[in-house]
């Protein structure tokens, strides 16, 4: 959708004229970044904590969402408005700290 209304073709996956473009790629290309340990780290944690893995992965992607829409604007420091998403992860996190502790 953004390489077509930007007009930005394969494979170049950047706008030499413009910015919005670049951070919309930049969000997602960081979005899919993170993705492997995001479904790691609910997988795992949900083994022991379920409910709780749940919780944390559902503020993991409510915070992406506000993430990608600020840092999509065009104006790289609005990215912050969704750096919550981080509490998500440490929920999981420690979820899977303690599931490994459990086995011990």
């Amino acid at each position: 959708m953004a390489r077509k209304k930007y007009g930005v073709k394969p494979p170049a996956d950047r706008s030499e004229k413009s910015v919005v473009f670049n951070c919309i790629m930049r969000a997602h290309l960081n979005t899919l970044e993170g993705y492997p340990q995001f479904l790691g780290l609910l997988f795992l944690g949900g083994l022991k904590h379920p409910v709780l893995s749940a919780v944390g992965g559902c503020i993991i992607l409510a915070g992406r969402v506000f993430y990608f829409l600020g840092y999509a604007s065009g104006d790289a420091e609005k990215r912050q408005r969704g750096a919550w998403f981080h509490i998500g992860e440490l929920i999981c996190l420690g979820c899977v700290i303690s599931g490994a502790l459990s086995l011990l």
